[in-house]
């Protein structure tokens, strides 16, 4: 168990610790905070030590430094301005002391490993790794939403906790490092949790010397030139989103986002698996049984039951409007309005065909790019004729998808070869650009699917929008000497909100006969 300081222990050829006057196991400092066990001394030439806070009776870190005074200032400096910032990813400082011969501070204890070590047993898969550099950026949003600056996140610093928390410890205070570089780190952090290597060799961990002692790291794998390979080059199995988006940070030619940007697009991609079907910026759609509920925020869940009721109902009226007009053939009042009247002769004229709404068969999510394909729940609300009720994408941090994707569909299946006359989206927003395809046949849900579905969509239909001004948008260019089943209305670029760039359909509808 470790609780490291700057998040390096000594290196095994390091000079010992000059420790005069160092403490032993039961003292108490500042009358409050007894030393229980001596963990392990850091390369800044501090002592750790885990001890109690005997007045609250919980267990602390304390963080030794000798001597005190001016040398300690930058220590006791950063712990005054780490306190100020509460934040879950970043461990907590409790106390700063000043004794002149020595300075410590007091901060949480965290029953865990640091990345460091938990990674010395293998890279980690990339859910994981997507978690903690997750858990990371939120902590670093949050410092740099003070204007401060952490200065010094790598895998020493970065702690998890025995129950899965993340953690972020050891500011630093002297100025050597910007906001840019607190970022840049995090795609550090998602290339050693994907690797094991860590890509910073011209900024070695502090105190560390590459490739020597038990603190030093692994560099990354490199070419001739000295440029770094990608986690995909190394090891197997890493998605291209989490690829790009990690060679992305590191690359010193492309301008990183901001750190609260970062954070929200690795949420984004953070979601457990288990709560896929949740609004990720709305109400939960399942709750307890309801009845008297009918407000707009009343569970989806019984909302389609009523739904199905509804619609069995009204299949049920269809039928049996359908047999009484079959059996009252013989009285002229029950005739359809389309046969022919009494002076025209039969077979000489064919009433023009009626324009009304098509029943949509079948409507899924096509995402191709995505391998976690957490967008997918809620299509069929795109057809229950509630304009209040919709699909969502995610939130991007980008209109392009964050650069992750081509595109994102919705494929429509009207169930029979029909002529269709238009088909209209309802959208969230006005700036959205897209395109109507027809193509022939279904395809499995699955990433190769949509990948084989959109390549079988080439036949567009009328002009794309580009950056349409409108939240409603109306594909008319229909062949009316053609018959239509499959339709795929794809998304290229999304409306920018106030958190990003993110897009709703509500409802589509499908005119024809």
């Amino acid at each position: 168990m470790t609780q490291v300081g700057e998040g390096q222990e000594a290196e095994e050829t390091a000079p010992p610790v000059m420790t005069f006057g160092a403490p032993t196991a039961g003292e108490i400092l500042a009358e409050r905070y007894e030393l229980v066990e001596h963990i392990n001394n850091d390369s800044a030439g501090r002592l750790v030590w885990r001890g109690v806070d005997v007045i609250l009776r919980r267990p602390v870190a304390v963080v030794l430094r000798y001597p005190g005074g001016d040398s300690a200032t930058e220590m006791l400096q950063a712990a005054v301005a780490a306190s100020r910032v509460i934040h879950p990813n970043l461990v907590g400082v409790y106390d700063a002391i000043d004794e002149d011969v020595r300075a410590y501070v007091v901060r949480e204890w965290v029953d865990g490993r640091s990345l460091r070590e938990l990674v010395a047993d293998g890279p980690l898969d990339p859910a994981r790794a997507t978690a903690i550099g997750n858990a990371v950026a939120s902590a670093i949003a949050a410092v740099h939403a003070t204007g401060m600056v952490h200065g010094n996140v790598h895998p020493g610093t970065v702690m998890i906790s025995d129950d899965g928390r993340v953690v972020l410890a050891d500011a630093r205070t002297d100025g050597e490092d910007s906001q840019e570089a607190d970022i840049r780190a995090v795609g550090g952090i998602l290339y050693f949790a994907l690797t094991g290597h860590w890509p910073h060799a011209e900024a070695p961990l502090r105190g560390a010397t590459a490739g020597h002692g038990r603190a030093a790291i692994p560099d990354a794998v490199r070419d001739a030139s000295g440029a770094i390979a990608a986690p995909r080059q190394v090891r197997a199995g890493v998605p291209a989103y989490l690829d790009d988006l990690t060679m992305d940070l590191l690359d010193a030619e492309i301008a990183p986002p901001s750190s609260d940007v970062l954070s929200a697009e690795l949420g984004r991609l953070d979601i457990p698996a288990e709560d896929h079907f949740l609004d990720q910026t709305g109400t939960i759609r399942f709750t307890a049984d309801g009845v008297e509920d009918r407000s707009p925020l009343a569970a989806a869940g019984g909302r389609k039951v009523a739904i199905g009721i509804a619609g069995l109902l009204a299949v049920a009226l269809v039928g049996l409007l359908i047999g009484i007009a079959t059996l009252g053939n013989d009285d002229p009042e029950t005739e359809p309005v389309a046969r022919p009247s009494a002076s025209t002769p039969a077979g000489d004229a064919t009433p023009a065909p009626v324009v009304r709404k098509l029943t949509i068969q079948d409507i899924r999510i096509v995402d191709p790019d995505s391998r976690q394909r957490n967008e997918l729940s809620d299509a069929e609300k795109m057809m229950d004729g509630d304009e209040n009720k919709g699909w969502e994408t995610d939130t991007y941090y980008s209109a392009n998808f964050s650069n992750y994707k081509k595109g994102m569909g919705v494929w429509i299946d009207l169930g029979a070869p029909h002529t269709v006359k238009s088909l209209t989206a309802t959208l969230s927003d006005s700036g959205v650009s897209a395109a109507l395809f027809t193509g022939v046949g279904d395809f499995p849900s699955s990433s190769q699917g949509d990948k084989d579905l959109v390549k079988g969509f080439k036949t567009r239909i009328g002009q794309p929008f580009e950056q349409h001004d409108g939240t409603k948008m109306a594909f008319d260019g229909f062949d009316p000497e053609q018959k239509y089943q499959y339709l795929l209305f794809w998304i290229t670029e999304l409306p920018s909100t106030e958190r990003g760039f993110k897009l709703g359909v509500q409802e589509i509808s499908v005119q024809g006969s």
